[in-house]
């Protein structure tokens, strides 16, 4: 075993060969349990390589999007332009956040031809009527 191998190393954390801090060091893991209850690996949109970079860096990159936390490396400062919509994606971490920020906005909602969604606001005087709201609710079959 080389002496490299039993150094303590913090988990998750990535050394850039242009500087001397690490980048996207996240000290928490990043769950999002209002998107995805059943966790990133489980809920079928994220390979398990995404799900535990995600799980891993997430916390880090949600930082750098919002700008609760400034880039400390050229990558960093790389993904938060990415993050804003003036770059392209090009590494790894960019390309799963992006994914993670469209899974996240909800999947679009394809209503079948003919039916009225619940969320649905009524304009002033526009009335809605159902079909079975005209039968009368007590009559009863006649018996002849």
């Amino acid at each position: 075993m080389s002496a490299s191998s039993l150094s303590p190393r913090t988990p998750g954390a990535e050394t850039y060969p242009h500087s001397t801090q690490t980048g996207f060091v996240a000290h928490k893991r990043f769950y999002d349990d209002v998107n995805f209850p059943k966790g990133f690996k489980r809920c079928g949109d994220f390979t398990n390589k995404e799900a535990e970079l995600l799980e891993t860096h997430g916390q880090a990159l949600k930082d750098l999007a919002e700008g609760k936390r400034l880039p400390c490396c050229p990558d960093e400062a790389q993904f938060v332009q990415v993050a804003q919509g003036h770059l392209a994606a090009s590494s790894l971490l960019e390309q799963i956040w992006q994914k993670y920020c469209r899974l996240a906005q909800g999947k679009p909602f394809y209503a079948v031809l003919g039916t009225v969604p619940a969320a649905t606001s009524k304009a002033e005087g526009e009335t809605i009527y159902d079909i079975e709201d005209d039968a009368p609710q007590d009559a009863e079959p006649e018996d002849n």
